[in-house]
Order: structure tokens, then sequence, then C-alpha cells
């Protein structure tokens, strides 16, 4: 086989089709988010960013940044090793205690990135309950997709946030089987948001245990950035709260939340965490602050809706098309692969805009779009510059206008 004509054919599909990603060269701004220098060949100059997942600006944030900072003039770049030989460091300790009082849980453990956490969590589980069947709604990310088929247990996909099927599905299975329901809070190519307190009762009422991947919620919601379960007071109903660290709370890493007894029981038997070396103790410090400091402001959440609510306002003005949800992301529907492409080219190249085009697999074909994040660091400026190139470009492209 001609391995290299096969790579290339593949490749050249994707650019045929509009899907081929190219990755801006970027450098963010210490200080200046949501400012970035973008190299070329031509040069470097200043973009705004537009898609970032550090909603809240904490990436920048001085408390985080001093936090890392000291944890290398203590300990060093790397945590050496993997946790359980030579790498747990009294930064993860600490980190942990606060993630588990975050999430009012017994206990937490820490991964080196939110995919990992939930690969690494329900392929666990999968592989070691007997006879357990997991019920994944139909939208879930691919990291739990990955972690339920890496289980090799029996699954079940329900209809997106569909409670009646999952009512359906829960009946129709074996109710001597162990079962356990996964979903997340906020989806993040829609930003809906599930169900949580009804599949919290149907959890109860056939006996299974709950996985809530709140990664695009943590820091987001509730009173201390516990996530849309303690806003809705409903973190003591679930089985297991999985996290990042690398979205609002600005630095890298992944976790659970959950029993002493069961953090225990992935942290033994998890392979995806056990051959991994660990979390760098400065990534881990910079957390902790991000942590302790959202659990008692509000002004960054508070700030950061305001944001949402006036780019939401100005696109309807503009007749912009953008999915209507309860969360904090933005997804201007654009519906053609090649167009949204084209669009994010121009807005990186003509206006110094950058927000990546979301298109098939990551979201079913003629329901392409930019995904847009606010922030709170995004000025009144940001917010008519960004509008007002979109405005330009629904025209070049003659696209569909929303009906206000």
């Amino acid at each position: 086989m001609d391995f290299e004509a096969f790579f290339k054919s593949e490749l050249g599909g994707l650019h045929e089709e509009g899907r081929y990603r190219v990755f801006a060269d970027l450098e963010r701004q210490q200080g200046q988010f949501p400012r970035a220098t973008r190299y070329t060949e031509a040069g470097s100059h200043d973009v705004t960013v537009w898609c970032s997942n550090d909603y809240l600006g904490m990436g920048q944030n001085p408390s985080v940044i001093a936090a890392m900072k000291e944890a290398i003039d203590h300990c060093g770049a790397g945590a050496g090793g993997t946790r359980n030989i030579s790498g747990t460091n009294h930064y993860h300790v600490l980190l942990e205690q606060e993630l588990a009082d975050l999430h009012g849980k017994e206990s937490a453990l820490i991964f080196t990135s939110g995919y990992i956490s939930n690969w690494a969590t329900l392929g666990t589980l999968g592989q070691k309950i007997p006879g357990l069947i997991i019920f994944s709604d139909a939208l879930n990310h691919a990291s739990m997709i990955e972690g339920i088929r890496y289980g090799r247990c029996e699954k079940v996909i329900w209809k997106h946030n569909d409670l009646k099927d999952l009512e359906a599905k829960l009946a129709a299975a074996d109710p001597k089987a162990p079962k356990l329901i996964a979903f997340e809070s906020v989806y993040s190519m829609d930003g809906d948001i599930a169900p949580i307190k009804e599949i919290c009762d149907l959890a109860d009422r056939f006996g299974a245990m709950t996985y809530l991947d709140e990664v695009h919620a943590v820091g987001m919601y509730g009173p201390r950035g516990g996530g849309v379960a303690e806003r809705e007071g409903l973190m003591d109903r679930l089985t297991i709260i999985e996290g990042t660290l690398g979205k609002a709370f600005g630095v890298m890493g992944g976790y659970i939340a959950a029993s002493n007894a069961l953090c225990d029981f992935i942290r033994s038997f998890a392979s995806g965490f056990i051959f991994t070396t660990a979390l760098p103790p400065s990534l881990a410090a910079g957390a902790i602050a991000s942590i302790r400091h959202l659990k008692s402001s509000q002004l960054e959440r508070f700030a950061h809706q305001e944001r949402v609510r006036r780019l939401r306002s100005m696109l309807d003005a503009s007749g912009i098309p953008h999915m209507p949800n309860p969360s904090h992301i933005v997804p201007v529907m654009v519906g053609d692969a090649a167009k949204c492409k084209w669009i994010s080219d121009i807005l990186l190249d003509n206006f110094n805009i950058y927000v990546q085009p979301i298109n098939y697999p990551t979201v079913p074909k003629k329901t392409e779009r930019l995904r847009i994040t606010p922030t709170p660091l995004h000025s009144d400026a940001d917010l008519e510059h960004l509008v007002g190139a979109l405005h330009q470009l629904w025209s070049r492209c003659a696209l569909a206008r929303a009906v206000a």
C-alpha cells in the first residue's frame, strides 16, 4: 500500500469539503486578553480572540499567575513522574481538597485533562462493574463516547435531553443490571442545558448511578462556581461530577468528584490515571488559586453574563442568526462548511478577529457555525467590531438573515 498517497488523498477530501483545519499561530498577551499576537509569513499583528474556552479570562488573573510562579520557585517545573511512583505533590493534594469542597463531595481525583478524566473513569467503570449498562446521551462529548467504548460494557444511547426516551430505555433494560446514566450539563456546540433534576429522578427510580460532565459549566454557574448542578441545588444527587481546569478556571487538567470509595476505585484501577505523568505542581497551584477566587467572587460571572446578553442583542439587531440557548455559548449559524471556513478566514485576515469554524464531524452537516464565546474582558468596541464584520460578510455571502 502507498501510505503517503493514502494520507494525501484523505487530506485532499477534507480540503474539497472545506473541512480542513488550519491552526492559527497565536501568542496570548499576558494582561491584554482577549488580545493575541498572530504570526504569519508576512509578519505579526494583533488579533482579538472570540472562541477561547478561557471563559472568564482566569488564565490572565494575577493571583493565578502569581501562584504558578511561586510553585515553580518552590518545586521546579515538572511533577517528577506518575503519582503512583514519584509524582504526588502536596499541591495535588490541596487541589483535590478544593475540588471536593467545590462540589460537596467526599473526595476528588485529578487527571491531565478533561478528556482523560472522562475516558479513564467511564472506561474503568465499564470494565470493572460486572454487567454494567451505561445510558449515554446522544450528544455526549467524544471523550465520554471513547471511554464507554473502552469499557466494553453494554451501552444504550438515548435521544438528546429526551426524558421520555431515557425512561423507556431504562424500563426496557434488565432490572437487575447495574446502570449508569452519563450526560453533560452544558453541551458545548448548541449551548443547551440538560434537565438534571429529572434525570436524577429517573436514576433514583431505576437504581442508576449518575455521571455529569460539567466541563463547560464549572466556574461559570452557581454561587461558588460549582456548575449548573450547584446552581440548581442538585450536587448531592449526582454520583460523579466531572470537570475541567482548562476552561473557566484558566489552566489545565481534568477531575472527578465523588465518594471516597469511588475516587479510590478509579485511582486504583484506571490505567489512564496510573500510567500518566502527573500535572506539574505549577498548574495545580494555579488551579487552586483560580478555584478559590471564583468560590468567593461573583464579579466575573456577572460581567460575563452581561457580555453574552449584549452580544445576543446586537446580533439580533443585525439579523445575524444565532442558536437560542440558556448558556454562555453563542453559536452563529452559517449552515455551509465552505462558507463557514471562508467567513472565519476573512474575519482573521481582514478584520483581525479570530473565531474558528465548527464543521462536521463536530456538528452535523448543514449546521456549520461560528462558536463565539464572549468573555468579561471583551469591550463594547470589541462587540461592535465583531458584529459589524459579521454584518458585512453575511451580505457578501448572501446568507439568510434572522427575522426579528
